[in-house]
């Protein structure tokens, strides 16, 4: 069975998310109000209606509710965005996720019964400060405000030990979760594994502990 999905708006977020689940393989309905955008992807989503999502009416005629995700992915109007989820939640969709313009925005889409909600430009703003501020975060995923998935590349101070002899859990509170060498991943590395010059730790724990880590072995 392929997974279904419904995208809302068709801006640069909602547009990215289309194509992505289109080439992964899943069927997708993408919705704008805009019979331009909708003319675009015509070729490139299951299914693409113009239609006014603030329209229980419309919702339903559609069959949104038989979907089993639906991604609310409205740009700048944060009314037709709240008032469209509010409406999916209300005919029954299971999964709503919705793109939150600020910080208000996002404390309603909760408060209404959004499931997830997602800060595009803030997490990605995060991204590339964090990039900018370190030469050792490859990559960084925020799970929550506090904690976080970072890519962290060894240096020499590193190079040589085994897991054991660093002992980063104990000393940081972090868990080193895999290790990249080259093309290769080692999920879950054993306590015996030497780290040399060049691989990538993936480290999951709280902002702070990888701060505090990443700032006393790796400058």
């Amino acid at each position: 069975m392929k997974k279904e999905f419904v995208v809302i708006g068709l801006g640069r977020f909602g547009s990215s998310i289309v194509r992505e689940l289109i080439e992964q393989g899943a069927d997708v309905m993408a919705i704008d109000k805009d019979t331009e955008r909708v003319d675009e992807f015509a070729t490139v989503a299951t299914q693409a209606v113009a239609a006014d999502t603030t329209d229980e009416a419309v919702l339903k005629s559609l069959g949104i509710r038989n979907f089993e995700h639906v991604i609310v992915a409205i740009g700048d109007d944060i009314q037709s965005s709240i008032l469209t989820t509010i409406m999916l939640k209300e005919i029954g969709v299971r999964n709503v996720t919705a793109k939150a313009q600020n910080n208000y925005h996002e404390k309603v889409l909760r408060k209404i019964g959004a499931d997830k909600v997602v800060h595009p430009e803030r997490d990605m703003g995060r991204r590339i400060a964090h990039n900018m501020l370190s030469n050792n975060v490859l990559d960084y995923l925020e799970l929550s405000e506090e904690y976080s998935i970072m890519e962290l590349r060894a240096n020499a101070r590193l190079t040589g030990f085994t897991l054991k002899d660093l002992d980063i859990r104990a000393k940081y509170g972090i868990n080193i979760v895999g290790i990249k060498r080259g093309e290769d991943i080692n999920v879950s590395p054993q306590a015996d594994y030497r780290i040399t010059d060049g691989d990538i730790l993936i480290v999951i724990g709280s902002d702070a502990d990888i701060n505090r880590f990443e700032k006393k072995m790796l400058h």
